[in-house]
Parts: C-alpha cells; sequence; structure tokens
C-alpha cells in the first residue's frame, strides 16, 4: 500500500482526506503545519505529500522548497490560493500538481493515482514497483528488470537499491545505507566496505 502524508491546518478538511483516502486503500499520516511535516518527512519514507500552501510555522512553499533539496517525492498542492502567481511559484518549485480549493473528491483520488503513476510508484496487477529511467524494481517479487529485461540481484543488493530508488534525488551516506535489514549482523566499518561492494556491483 502506499503511503500519503496530508499536511493540511483545517482540522475539518485533514479528517475528510485522511477519510477518504484511507478507503481509497492508502496508508495516511497527516500534520498541521509545517514544521511538523518536515519531521514526519524525515522520520519515514511516504509516496506522495499532499500539501496545504497556508499553514502555520513554515509554509507550503518553504516546506515544498526544503523537501526539494533532498528529494523528488510527488507533492500536490491543495490550496485555496488559485491564482496564477502562486500557481506558477509551486510549479517552478517542481510540484507535480497545483489543485484549488474547493476541489472534487473523486477528481483528487484520480489526480493521485495519475502522479504515482508517472512517478513509477503506483500498485499494478497487486505488485508495487519503483521506477527509474528504464529501470524498474518489483517489491513484491523481489526482481530487478532493466528494459524488460530481468536481472538477478542478491537480496542485500536488492534492498540497497531499493533504499536508492525510494530516496530519488537525496544524498545518502554510507551510514543511512548500514542497516540492520540492508546489511545483517555486519558491524557499521564492515557495512561500509559491504555497501561499497554492492553498489559496485550495479
Amino acid at each position: 500500500m502506499q503511503s500519503i502524508l496530508v499536511v493540511e491546518d483545517d482540522q475539518d478538511i485533514q479528517e475528510l482526506l485522511r477519510e477518504v483516502l484511507k478507503e481509497a486503500g492508502y496508508i495516511v499520516t497527516a500534520a498541521n503545519d509545517g514544521m511538523e511535516a518536515m519531521d514526519l518527512f524525515a522520520k519515514g519514507s511516504c509516496d506522495l505529500i499532499l500539501l496545504d500552501v497556508m499553514l502555520p510555522k513554515i509554509d507550503g512553499f518553504g516546506v515544498c522548497e526544503l523537501i526539494r533539496k533532498q528529494s523528488q517525492v510527488p507533492i500536490i498542492m491543495l490550496t485555496a490560493l488559485g491564482g496564477e502567481e502562486e500557481q506558477i511559484r509551486g510549479l517552478d518549485l517542481q510540484v507535480d500538481d497545483y489543485i484549488t480549493k474547493p476541489f472534487s473528491l473523486p477528481i483528487l483520488i484520480r489526480k493521485i493515482a495519475a502522479v504515482l503513476r508517472r512517478s513509477g510508484r503506483l500498485q499494478e496487477d497487486g505488485h508495487k514497483i519503483i521506477s527509474y529511467g528504464n529501470l524498474v524494481l518489483d517489491l513484491d517479487n523481489y526482481t530487478a528488470a532493466v528494459e524488460g529485461s530481468i536481472h538477478e540481484l542478491t537480496q542485500k543488493e536488492f534492498e540497497v537499491l531499493r533504499e536508492l530508488l525510494t530516496h530519488q534525488g537525496r544524498i545518502l551516506t554510507r551510514q543511512n545505507l548500514c542497516y540492520p535489514q540492508l546489511v545483517g549482523t555486519i558491524q557499521l566499518s564492515g557495512g561500509r566496505r559491504h555497501v561499497k561492494k554492492y553498489i559496485w556491483s550495479f
């Protein structure tokens, strides 16, 4: 299941989005302001962000700018600011879509699916995949394909590649990749050497 981070300070709208997105099959996390949004984003991965603009502490444009410095996670701005200047600013910050309030829930759900499909994060035929260029990673079947040709990877190679693709556009250190699920029981110093080996093998 894909996870969506909803950043909305209006509690009625936030609750409505939570309910509708959960019914659509998404895992939903919510933030009430820009600072909380950045904290939640730093703590865990999400497949898409629904982002209001008029937020306390850090506004939506500021949140988007900070996220784009480290990640290309899909972002849809959902805001009452429908002026041309605001829309241009959002698009210049590389948001994937800009939706103005009031909005249609059925259209929103379909736009979310379209953005996830374009980003390679949509589940297809029951399988969750991540794509980058001509590379497709099937997270359920543990397979990697380039231009349709399947390449055999060890479990650890697959996990390292998944971590890299999940954080496209973000700089990851060797320490970031030295998690137990990636390098097993290897100690940190050995883990660094093994991560090097796995990346070189790609």
